[in-house]
């Protein structure tokens, strides 16, 4: 009957005079059960490992390999479970303003800040003649948006980074301006666009806050002080789209 390499390691272990214990420890193993399930051919030393064994028992590792042929370190590694967590949806079409929409598709006006003419650097927030982007009638659907109170909103500044960087534009849905605690809106502050995360407080009030906030802290508002600081919710971001 042919000899296994479980066999093989223990002819020459004991050979060499060494107990299991002595030979896992020559090896720099902590434990002996290594190589006793060497030995049983319960588990399948690497290169690597009958290289430490033919050392400690004094013979060539090509006497102990003979015609095995060991896994490598990356092969004798359990197999890792990869779950996807992206979908292909398809190539990117490429349009501007002269491609005629789809007929699923409709055009959203962006929110922009226009300063007044009286002067006095005030400023009021407006919906672009010019600008505007598409989107699917479907993914309006999805997020119970009515295209008629679909805007966008350009992000300015680093107080919404990392996940907002600066340039990164929000689709906001203008039907929806009920505070939800954690979720993101945009404001109109006295005539600025900003867009933060919103928390109830008592009596009517709200705290801003940033994802930001080491440059940027919490901000508080009474009912009260919202009314005198012109602080209007414009509606709830339903969708976000950023370049890096």
């Amino acid at each position: 009957m042919k000899e296994t390499l479980g066999q093989r390691i223990k002819r020459h272990r004991k050979a060499a005079g060494l107990s299991q214990a002595a030979l896992a420890a020559a090896c720099g193993w902590k434990s002996q059960s290594r190589v006793g399930n060497y030995e049983t051919d319960t588990r399948e030393p690497t290169l690597a490992d009958l290289s430490l064994i033919a050392k400690a028992v004094g013979v060539e590792a090509s006497e102990l390999i003979l015609d095995f042929k060991p896994k490598t370190e990356a092969e004798s590694m359990p197999a890792t479970k990869v779950e996807a967590n992206a979908t292909y949806l398809g190539p990117i079409d490429v349009w501007d303003d002269d491609t005629p929409l789809d007929g699923d598709e409709v055009y959203v006006p962006y929110l922009k800040e226009v300063e007044l003419s009286a002067g006095q650097g005030r400023t009021v927030i407006e919906q672009s003649q010019s600008r505007r982007l598409r989107f699917g009638k479907l993914t309006l659907r999805r997020q119970n948006v009515q295209p008629s109170e679909a805007v966008c909103v350009t992000v300015g500044g680093n107080s919404m980074e990392p996940v907002l960087p600066d340039g990164s534009t929000v689709g906001v849905d203008q039907g929806s301006t009920s505070v939800v605690d954690g979720k993101m809106y945009a404001i109109n502050h006295g005539g600025q666009l900003r867009v933060k995360t919103l928390y109830r407080l008592p009596g009517g009030g709200i705290r801003m806050r940033s994802f930001n906030r080491d440059e940027h802290p919490d901000e508080e508002y009474t009912a009260e002080e919202m009314i005198a600081k012109e602080i209007i919710i414009l509606g709830k971001v339903f969708w976000s789209s950023v370049l890096w």
